[in-house]
């Protein structure tokens, strides 16, 4: 396991760590709902993140990625949007995590490696097409809750003062079929740990 293949492992330890030091019971389920939202996103089942379940019937997502900020609403427009991203690896990591009963505010290092053609699409200024490059900022996630410790949204802003963008050599890299086999390994385990539908709120 690489470095950036260790980054995307150990990306939910600080969710994990919040889980266990959190009492309030609504308050552990958002945070499973998160939890199992990020490795069923990383692992490409974005079928399984819109679930009645998982999501509230009409979710907006804000995001103020690039030069092209946006806003998604219903299950198709989100279904889209994370189709959108293609072979890009994400992975975050430095959060600074909270939950409360309106949902969850986190802010990140937001990671992405992707095509230099993939990312001026987005908006991001890079000089070679084929180039390999990181991107990283800061960014402030806030995920709003239901009461059913169901996703409404994702409102995600982009601290653009820290944006860092480095072309990297292929060999340091890792592929998406191997991001994706890592968060489909930590959905087994979530499963195994907490049991069958445990983000299920039964409150």
């Amino acid at each position: 396991m690489n470095a950036i293949e260790q980054a995307v492992f150990d990306c939910m330890k600080p969710t994990q760590a919040l889980y266990e030091r959190t009492d309030d019971p609504l308050h552990k389920a958002i945070l499973l709902n998160f939890w199992r939202h990020v490795h069923l996103e990383g692992a490409g089942l974005y079928d399984e993140i819109v679930k009645p379940d998982m999501m509230v019937d009409h979710p907006v997502y804000r995001v103020s990625w690039g030069d092209n900020p946006a806003v998604v609403e219903g299950k198709e427009g989100v279904l889209a949007f994370y189709n959108s991203v293609g072979e890009t690896v994400l992975w975050h990591s430095d959060d600074r995590l909270a939950v409360n009963d309106w949902g969850i505010c986190d802010e990140i290092t937001f990671h992405q490696l992707a095509r230099g053609a993939d990312l001026k699409a987005l908006g991001y200024a890079v000089e070679q097409d084929d180039g390999l490059y990181h991107v990283s900022s800061r960014q402030a996630f806030v995920w709003p809750y239901d009461g059913g410790a169901r996703l409404a949204g994702e409102h995600l802003y982009e601290d653009k003062t820290s944006l860092k963008i480095e072309e990297i050599d292929p060999s340091l890299a890792t592929t998406p079929e191997r991001v994706r086999a890592i968060h489909r390994e930590q959905l087994a385990a979530l499963e195994a740990r907490f049991g069958p539908r445990y983000w299920v709120w039964q409150g």
